[in-house]
């Protein structure tokens, strides 16, 4: 995985670490799932972070363990609804996405939402994969492409899938500033064949066979990433904006 530090959008953030007057206090983490980036940050910063995720399972495991480690005061996670989240305008120094936005079917509403919780100030940071961006004599991606997202987006239940551009356009349009986009393609691409390996293995298979379908499913579904990251067609993207400053 690429260091932090090789992009400045956050390379900048995690500099803020060392300044106790810039660092984020609070954060918000969108689709925390059990929490793994919710302690992380929270212990980076200091601050104390709120996760929040659909699944109330997620919710309570992500708890659990948070508890089991003594952080329960710095951290908490909760059911929400990324789209409709329970915050009051301006209520985060820092809001994080990680890996979520896939799974949301309205992406404009979405970014709506992590611009309205961030402070005067506050940094969105968003990870995702996304489709390539459209060539200026394109229309649309190619039927091959728009086959392949088609057949993982029903692996993996997500929603329709945008470009980096697409979400720079939505900061935009929100008059979000400082919009910033990486593609880390090349460095999360390796991932998933390492994930076949393992899945090859007579561990993964017999664990496969236990889970049941949706996870064999699942491990097929790695194919078609590899597939479309090979393609240059799945772009690995980081999207950081800021929302400017009180007046």
């Amino acid at each position: 995985m690429p260091s932090f530090h090789n992009f400045d959008g956050i390379s900048c953030l995690s500099s803020r670490a060392d300044d106790p007057e810039k660092k984020p206090k609070t954060i918000v983490d969108v689709g925390c799932g059990i929490g793994g980036s919710s302690r992380y940050l929270a212990r980076k910063y200091g601050a104390q972070c709120t996760g929040i995720t659909l699944s109330r399972v997620q919710a309570e495991r992500g708890n659990a363990l948070t508890a089991a480690q003594c952080f329960s005061d710095k951290v908490s996670l909760q059911v929400a609804d990324a789209l409709d989240q329970p915050f009051p305008d301006g209520m985060f120094d820092l809001v994080w996405s990680m890996e979520s936005g896939e799974h949301m079917p309205d992406k404009t509403k979405f970014v709506s939402e992590l611009a309205r919780v961030a402070a005067p100030g506050g940094t969105i940071i968003i990870v995702t994969c996304c489709h390539r961006n459209l060539e200026p004599s394109e229309n649309s991606l190619k039927p091959d492409e728009l086959s392949l997202l088609k057949r993982i987006c029903n692996a993996y239940c997500l929603a329709d899938w945008c470009s980096p551009a697409d979400y720079v356009n939505v900061a935009k349009s929100l008059s979000l500033e400082d919009i910033r986009t990486a593609d880390w393609s090349e460095n999360v691409a390796p991932f998933w064949p390492a994930v076949i390996k393992l899945s090859l293995s007579w561990k993964g298979l017999t664990s496969a066979l236990t889970c049941g379908w949706n996870t064999i499913r699942g491990a097929m579904g790695i194919l078609l990433l590899i597939q479309g990251y090979r393609k240059g067609l799945i772009k690995f993207t980081i999207i950081t904006c800021r929302q400017p400053r009180a007046a």
